[in-house]
């Protein structure tokens, strides 16, 4: 790398090569652009890295352990065992890095330029990049158009240093074994999931949850379903419970929390700390810059993620909103069509569906019917139970309903999934809110029999007041 003060000159410079970042990287290509993007870590960016993917494949090891033990459909398979280290390479080799390579492989194939390094922002139109590999060797960067999308990192929270046996999400992930005793403090998506997860795998699970409930971003009927299964794990669940302090030995971690006044103290493998994470806005010299960093370190933008710099865009983690995936994906597209001039391109996060793969899944999106009414909206719910619906008792799985909001003149506002296949199903909800469709194009769409998708038919049915199996 030259080192110097040389300044070389771009088109477009994306930062983060997550979710966000690689796909306005190939958006941006595919509108013409000449395009570099920095990444110091991961390709792929944490989801695809350490978060999202390989917490899926945790998730879908555990159910396949779980099945492997039951006597479910008469089928009993003897005394399963699981070899977590086999799981593990599997996750890592057989998932991980085949998807990191794909996404590196499609970036050369659309002739974006990879850089390694450390982003320190100069000016408005000036960066520097520090390699990876030596401290002392750094690249001046001009550009015309820069696109943020550093993602984001856990909170850490005071007496519960990330070392040793107090883990984030990363640590949990690479474990080397099942924990026989696991504290998660943090009820929410993450710690919900992770705890479902080793659960499944063999170990107690204790959830140390600040708030009055878990899963807080799901309404309560909803999370109920999901309580109940977790709690059949053995999960032990404390909500109004205020972590204090972890002590640390060679082999185990004591975690004391307070709970009605009174301190408790929990002997376990391991502690993960999930309570939430902070963008990546600081140390990377943005106070160099006309860019504003508001709230919790999040930077402004408009509907087209342009920051208070016209050229400096940001997306994902690092700007307002759910930190999800998908939502970075739409984020970048928009970023990367306003650089080529596109002024229609706008960021709507109305129909930005939310998932959370727990026993049994959880998936939203648009309106909840309270919602609805706090704008004003005549609105109205109906839902359909899974255990009506024969696929989903064929599949032993029958826990959970659809629900799907509408206002007086019948346009879906929102939907609402708890039970089997949520996170697929919630597609056609979001296509339909995206659409502003009519209940009764839902209710006169041909759900294939016997199917779970027949449940959002269903509900749909009592939508227009013509319900049949129920």
């Amino acid at each position: 790398m030259v080192v110097g003060d040389f300044a070389e000159e771009r088109q477009t410079i994306i930062v983060g090569a997550g979710p966000g970042g690689y796909v306005a990287a190939i958006r941006a290509a595919e509108l013409g652009q000449k395009v570099m993007i920095v990444e110091r870590e991961h390709i792929g960016g944490v989801c695809l890295n350490v978060g999202c993917i390989p917490s899926k494949a945790l998730i879908s090891a555990g159910h396949r352990y779980q099945l492997a033990q039951s006597e479910m459909f008469g089928v009993a398979l003897g005394d399963a065992t699981l070899d977590f280290a086999k799981t593990q390479d599997w996750k890592q080799n057989e998932v991980i890095n085949r998807l990191t390579g794909g996404v590196e492989m499609l970036l050369k194939k659309h002739k974006v330029e990879i850089v390694r390094g450390e982003v320190y922002m100069h000016d408005d139109h000036t960066l520097r990049v520090l390699s990876e590999t030596s401290e002392t060797a750094a690249q001046t960067y001009k550009f015309e158009n820069l696109i943020l999308a550093t993602g984001s990192r856990p909170i850490e929270i005071p007496n519960f240093k990330f070392k040793g046996r107090v883990l984030d999400s990363t640590g949990a992930l690479a474990l080397p074994e099942v924990p026989k005793e696991l504290v998660v403090i943090g009820g929410g998506y993450i710690g919900a999931e992770l705890a479902g997860a080793y659960a499944n795998l063999g170990a107690h699970v204790t959830i140390l949850e600040g708030s009055p409930a878990i899963l807080p971003n799901f309404e309560k009927d909803m999370v109920d379903v999901v309580k109940k299964e977790l709690k059949a794990k053995g999960i032990d669940i404390h909500t109004k419970a205020l972590a204090k302090n972890a002590v640390q030995t060679d082999d185990h971690v004591a975690v004391t929390y307070e709970i009605d006044g009174k301190e408790e103290t929990i002997n376990a493998d391991y502690c993960l700390v999930t309570v939430g994470r902070r963008p990546n806005t600081d140390n990377m010299g943005l106070e160099y810059t006309g860019v504003k960093i508001g709230e919790k370190g999040l930077l402004e933008v408009d509907n087209q993620g342009r920051t208070t710099v016209p050229n400096i865009y940001a997306i994902g983690d690092i700007v307002p909103g759910a930190a999800l995936a998908h939502k970075a994906f739409f984020e970048a597209k928009v970023a990367a069509s306003a650089i080529s001039g596109d002024t229609a391109a706008a960021v709507d996060y109305l129909g930005i569906p939310a998932v959370c793969f727990t026993d049994p899944e959880l998936a939203t999106v648009g309106l909840t019917v309270a919602e609805a009414k706090d704008k004003g909206l005549k609105a109205k719910g109906y839902k359909f139970p899974f255990a009506g619906n024969g696929r989903a008792m064929t599949l032993g799985q029958p826990e959970g309903f659809v629900r799907i909001v509408t206002d007086d003149q019948g346009t879906v506002l929102g939907g609402q999934i708890v039970g089997p296949g949520a996170s697929d199903l919630i597609a056609e909800l979001t296509l339909a809110v995206n659409s502003a469709m009519n209940i009764e194009d839902v209710a006169l769409t041909i759900h294939a029999h016997p199917t779970l998708a027949e449940v959002i038919g269903e509900a749909a049915d009592a939508a227009i007041g013509f319900p049949t199996h129920m």
